[in-house]
């Protein structure tokens, strides 16, 4: 098992205001401490339900910049980060890692922008990621920040990949995590839930908790419709024209 760079964290709810929404995050409100286990490590639940909350706070106080990067990159579009970041106490392991990179769909642009004003000013090769898809842009550039013994925390990475290219990365995951590397990662696809040896945490039905792959509404949803089509789709467009 790989000597985790994240072994858990705290949240200090008291540098949290009393009149903060966080506190009305029910899958938030009652966490003091969450401990990781596995190299890999999936946040699931419903939209709203606070996982990227989290990660950006686990992400900026590991010191990234808030709108993703490595811990080198300092610019700004938009300030949207929660004061959660100022309550999360990271317990950290023994090593320091060799690399990381905070991946978001979000502002995955903005990033996109400075890898490539990055790159032309490094005297390395210089990045067009605007000259490719959406799709190959943001597959290409978490496969070139991908790297053995890092740490990297990715939200909804899924969301500009197609299935075939959503079992890439699940495979350039897999790989790098099996060489001491950790990953973080928000996310509702069925298809990288599937990851072996993940664990698997929740933000629904109450405070954060452990879940199996099959119990998840990405697996069970998918499932569902795959095999009965028809039958959601009777059940769904009828309920709707009523």
């Amino acid at each position: 098992m790989n000597e985790l760079f994240i072994r858990g964290l705290d949240i200090l709810w008291d540098r949290v205001s009393r009149n903060s929404y966080l506190r009305d995050i029910e899958a938030l409100r009652g966490l003091d401490s969450l401990s990781f286990h596995a190299p890999v490590t999936f946040f699931v639940g419903e939209n709203g339900s606070g996982k990227s909350t989290l990660l950006e706070a686990i992400a900026v106080a590991y010191g990234f910049n808030p709108e993703g990067g490595t811990k080198n990159y300092r610019f700004s579009t938009y300030d949207s980060h929660s004061e959660l970041c100022d309550a999360v106490r990271l317990i950290k392991g023994r090593y320091q890692p060799g690399w990381g990179y905070f991946l978001r769909a979000e502002s995955f642009y903005n990033v996109a922008t400075a890898e490539e004003e990055y790159s032309r000013g490094s005297g390395g090769r210089p990045q067009h990621f605007h000259e490719k898809s959406h799709g190959e842009s943001f597959l290409a550039m978490a496969q070139s920040n991908f790297r053995q013994n890092g740490v990297y925390l990715l939200d909804e990475p899924e969301a500009a990949l197609s299935p075939q290219r959503q079992l890439t990365m699940l495979l350039d995951i897999y790989t790098c995590a099996r060489e001491e590397a950790q990953f973080i990662i928000v996310t509702h696809s069925p298809i990288l839930l599937g990851m072996p040896g993940a664990d698997i945490w929740t933000f629904d039905d109450g405070p954060i908790h452990p879940i199996e792959y099959e119990e998840t509404d990405s697996y069970q949803i998918t499932k569902t419709f795959i095999n009965h089509r028809e039958q959601v789709l009777k059940n769904l467009l009828d309920g709707g024209l009523e």
